[in-house]
Parts: structure tokens; C-alpha cells; sequence
């Protein structure tokens, strides 16, 4: 089954990419989304985030929330800020943050091929989320934030995207936060069946970050066979969902963290004492207690950190049959949260908070000592083999594993589903 295909895609007008380019939904509280959006009328927070443009009492969920996303969209068409590729097209989109480059191809994912489990998940995801992307795509009658796929690195695939990318790009720029960006176009014939060529040996995709997004994207396939009936031929974009695939050896994890508003009536030291029953404790500075490899946490308590190095048989040995076990999420569970804390479900209590690694350790030791936090614990990323593995399997990791960097803008490439 052949996974990706090019698509005719709606996109800003060079000048105005970079103003347009925008973080992805969910990233940004409201008040942030707000804030970059007021004086930027081309932002695409106009699109993905609308209720910018809404009266503050209204509800995320709203329906003038997806009116209002809509009605910016048609504006941005209208004015000439997004104009529509004149044939189909792949997309080159190239990420430099820091050391770390991350170059994908910007490509229509199949809905059939999600179905079928050839592009695999490792994530649950929530019913309001999901519904909500539902009611946007649907209203939009587009696909605006793309969904983050990898797959095995090869080296067939590597070569032509270094050939399309030698010459100059699309787009170039470095946003607000210092992600230098930069997008080619791929119209040539000759490049896309080579493209075609060299992913019809991929043997399969994997959800790195997405799963809500690309979740819609299969119900709003079946609204609009539903409406179609008999007229739906399969062959219509909205059989495909907009993403960008990356190979796995450029992929950056980065540690996502936890927050706990109280230590379940124990004093710091009384817990510390309970700690060293399953792990050897040593103090340090912030530096000093980052975990340096799987298996060992950081610990923050009134501002002073620790590093907490599992004692023998406290780390269960690799199981190929079960990769969720011994992620350092389900250690941290069984071994403090559960037993010490009597956190059962991360997901639902409310005496955690999660922070991402970008946020850095610094937010983490001010949220703990400016409070309501406790204590905060820190994890050595999840690796990508260890992500592939558990979707391999066919299981899903626990909620808030992975923090991807940097994230993918949205507003550089649409995809309309007409």
C-alpha cells in the first residue's frame, strides 16, 4: 500500500511566510496564542488558535471557536496571504535549533494505511481532543497543523531529499524562539516519482507526535464518505492527512517532567529516607542531579536537587514482549508516585503537573519553590527505538512520555480536504 502522496497545497505567499508561520495548537496557553497573535493580523494563530479573535468568556470548544477559524481562513485566501500550489506537490521542511537539524518530507498520509496499522501509534488519546480537531478540520474544510511521522532512516531516501535541497529554498527564516526554518517545493515530475520510489520501500510510519490530529483525520474521512455516499471514490484528499516525516536518526526526544503538589504527608527527609530504600540518593547542584542515563531521576526539594541512581533489581530487566515495562515513566510509577505518594493514575490526578524539557530545569526549581509544588522529578528522554518499539508491539506508552523539539510551524503548508 503506498503510504504518502504529493498533494496541491495552500501555502503563504514568500513575503509574508515567516509572520504567517505559527506554533502549533497546542502549545501555547491563550493568553500566550493572544499575545504573539494581537498586533500580527497574517498570524496563523488566527486559523489554529480563532478564539484569539473571541470574547474572553468564550469556551475552546465553542462553536463560534470553529466559525471564527473558518471565516479567518477564507480571509487569508481572499487577501492573497495563502495561495493554492497550481499541481501536486512534495514539501521540504528543514528545522535548525540549536546543534540539532531535522530535515522531512512534507507529504498526504494515507487514512487507509493509518487504518490498517501501517502508519502505527504508541499514544491514547482523549475523546474531547480529538473531537475537537474533528470540528476544526471539519470546519475549516482543511488540515492546518501537520502530524509529526518518522520512519527507519534510509539512505535511499536521504540522498534525494540532499539532492532536492541543493537548491535555494522556499522559505527562509529563524521565528520568534530562534528555530531557523526553511521549506522547498517540490514540483518536478522527475523528483516526485523518485520520492514515490524510494518511500514505496518504507515499510511502515510511526506516530511521534499527532495522535489527535491524525485520530480526526480518519473520522473526518468517514463525514465526508458519509455525505458523499455513492459519489466517494477513495481518491478524494481528504482520504489523506496533512504530515511531515522525518527519518528517526534526526528525531529529537527531550525529557518530559513531573511536578507533585505534596509528598503524601511525609517531611523531605522522612522522604528522602524512603527513597534510599530503592535508590542510592546523592545531593548536588542542578548539573549534577540530570539523569545521564535510563533509569536514573532528578529530584528537586526547596530548591536542592538529587540524583536518584536505582539500586539493584529496581530497574527491570529489558522485556522484547512488554517495551512499556521498563520505561523510566512506568519506574517512576511503580517504585515513588504508587507506593510512596499513592499517585495511582498520572492521568487523572491533580496533584501532578507535567512540564516539558524545553521549559528547562530552572522553571521546575522556581515552581517548587514559589509553590504550590512539592517536589519535582526529572527523567532521561525516551529514546526513538524505544518509542518504535512500543508501537511495534502494538501497545501505547503512559501520558506526557515524550516532548518533541523543536516543533513543527503551522501555516507553512494546508492541506484542503475539497
Amino acid at each position: 500500500m503506498k503510504l504518502i502522496k504529493p498533494f496541491r497545497g495552500l501555502r503563504p505567499c514568500r513575503e509574508l511566510a515567516a509572520r504567517v508561520a505559527a506554533p502549533p495548537y497546542d502549545v501555547l496557553s491563550r493568553q500566550e496564542a493572544y499575545e504573539l497573535a494581537k498586533d500580527n493580523p497574517h498570524s496563523f494563530l488566527h486559523v489554529n488558535r480563532p478564539e484569539v479573535d473571541l470574547p474572553l468568556a468564550t469556551g475552546p470548544y465553542d462553536p463560534a471557536v470553529y466559525a471564527k477559524g473558518a471565516e479567518n481562513l477564507q480571509r487569508f485566501v481572499e487577501e492573497g496571504v495563502l495561495q493554492r500550489d497550481r499541481g501536486d506537490c512534495y514539501y521540504i521542511y528543514c528545522q535548525v535549533m540549536g546543534w540539532h537539524e531535522q530535515t522531512g518530507l512534507v507529504a498526504a498520509a494515507s487514512v487507509d494505511a493509518y487504518e490498517q496499522g501501517l502508519i502505527k501509534k504508541h499514544e491514547h488519546t482523549r475523546p474531547e481532543k480529538e473531537d475537537d480537531r474533528v470540528k476544526h478540520m471539519d470546519a475549516l474544510g482543511a488540515q492546518v497543523g501537520p502530524v509529526f511521522l518518522t520512519y527507519k532512516a534510509d539512505t535511499g531516501v536521504d540522498d534525494i531529499i540532499n539532492e532536492v535541497t541543493s537548491v535555494p529554498q522556499e522559505y527562509d527564516f529563524t521565528a520568534e524562539d530562534g528555530v531557523h526554518h526553511l521549506l522547498w517545493t517540490v514540483d518536478d515530475p522527475y523528483y516526485i516519482e523518485r520520492i514515490d520510489e524510494e518511500f514505496s520501500r518504507v515499510s511502515c510510519l510511526y506516530v511521534a507526535d499527532g495522535h489527535h490530529r491524525s485520530a480526526a483525520a480518519q473520522r473526518v474521512r468517514e463525514l465526508y464518505r458519509q455525505r458523499r455516499g455513492a459519489v466517494h471514490t477513495g481518491s478524494e484528499p481528504y482520504n489523506h492527512f496533512l504530515a511531515v516525516l522525518f527519518p528517526h536518526d534526526q528525531v529529537q526526544i527531550l525529557d518530559y517532567n513531573r511536578l507533585v503538589a505534596d509528598l503524601n504527608g511525609c517531611g523531605n527527609w522522612e522522604f528522602l529516607d524512603l527513597l534510599k530504600q530503592r535508590f542510592d540518593v546523592r545531593s548536588g547542584y542542578r548539573k549534577e542531579a540530570r539523569p545521564r542515563t535510563p533509569g536514573e531521576f532528578g529530584l528537586c526539594l526547596e530548591g536542592r536537587w538529587y540524583l536518584l541512581t536505582p539500586k539493584p533489581g529496581t530497574r527491570p530487566a529489558p522485556d522484547p514482549n512488554d517495551p512499556v515495562a521498563s520505561l523510566d515513566i512506568n519506574i517512576l510509577q511503580r517504585e515513588i508516585f504508587a507506593p510512596l505518594l499513592n499517585i495511582q493514575d498520572q492521568r487523572t490526578d491533580n496533584r501532578v503537573d507535567f512540564v516539558g524539557g524545553i521549559r528547562g530545569y530552572e522553571e521546575l526549581e522556581e515552581r517548587v519553590i514559589e509553590g504550590p509544588w512539592e517536589a519535582a522529578f526529572t527523567l532521561h528522554p525516551v529514546t526513538i527505538e524505544q518509542l518504535m518499539a512500543v508501537a511495534d508491539a502494538n501497545m501505547v506508552m503512559p501520558p506526557k512520555s515524550t516532548w518533541f523539539e523543536p516543533k513543527l510551524r503551522s501555516g507553512l503548508v494546508i492541506h484542503p480536504l475539497d
